[in-house]
């Protein structure tokens, strides 16, 4: 088997609103926790490692400040530059942003995934709104990526994305299917073609988290 792209997803470290149970949306969101910032800094030193070995080309981040941070230290342990990715900053909360998830899944009755076609807030996107949106993006970048390692700093939705577009799994599914994604996490997919030419996307890794106990005590 031949490898041909690889993308790497990490999930962003631990942010204040998921300490405080809160919708971390553009309008909201304050960044990581210190704790969340160790969590990416022993990621970095895992990827840094790699990219010595198996260089990556571009590492994609969205705007919000989470995956901005989270981007910032990747790329600047792999001196690459780090690129927007505006398309990928993660559902539109609408009048969610800055309430907690508690009040907010009471309201609609559970989690967004568990009414995937209906937005749980006003001026929110819906569950399948989002990965529809994310997926038709992460389509485009690995296209402009063909035969590259790419990293990206991203939000657990787009982990789900990433796995219902590879994986060809259809969205109506999203329901009753979930995925890991703790924080800093990686999932690593890797498109093979054999000597037949026969194509195919692997799922490597999901929700791996080795890195967090490999270079120090991994922070809750």
């Amino acid at each position: 088997m031949t490898v041909t792209t690889e993308l790497v997803i990490a999930r962003h470290g631990e942010a204040r609103c998921n300490v405080e149970g809160r919708v971390g949306g553009p309008k909201t969101c304050t960044g990581l926790t210190d704790a969340g910032r160790r969590q990416i800094e022993q990621l970095a030193a895992r990827l840094a490692a790699e990219h010595r070995v198996g260089p990556f080309a571009a590492v994609y981040a969205g705007p919000r400040l989470r995956l901005q941070e989270t981007g910032r230290i990747l790329a600047a342990a792999l001196d690459l530059p780090l690129t927007d990715a505006p398309e990928l900053d993660g559902p539109r909360h609408g009048e969610a942003d800055g309430r907690t998830w508690r009040e907010v899944e009471a309201a609609f009755g559970g989690a967004p995934h568990t009414h995937p076609e209906q937005p749980y807030a006003l001026g929110s996107d819906s569950w399948n709104g989002y990965l529809t949106r994310a997926t038709r993006y992460l389509a485009d970048l690995l296209e402009r990526n063909e035969g590259q390692r790419v990293l990206l700093a991203a939000h657990g939705e787009t982990i789900h994305a990433a796995c219902h577009l590879l994986l060809g799994i259809p969205l109506d599914r999203a329901p009753g299917i979930g995925f890991g994604t703790d924080h800093a996490s990686l999932t690593r997919f890797k498109h093979q073609r054999d000597p037949y030419s026969h194509e195919r996307w692997v799922l490597e890794a999901l929700n791996d988290t080795a890195h967090l106990t490999a270079f120090g005590p991994a922070a809750a």
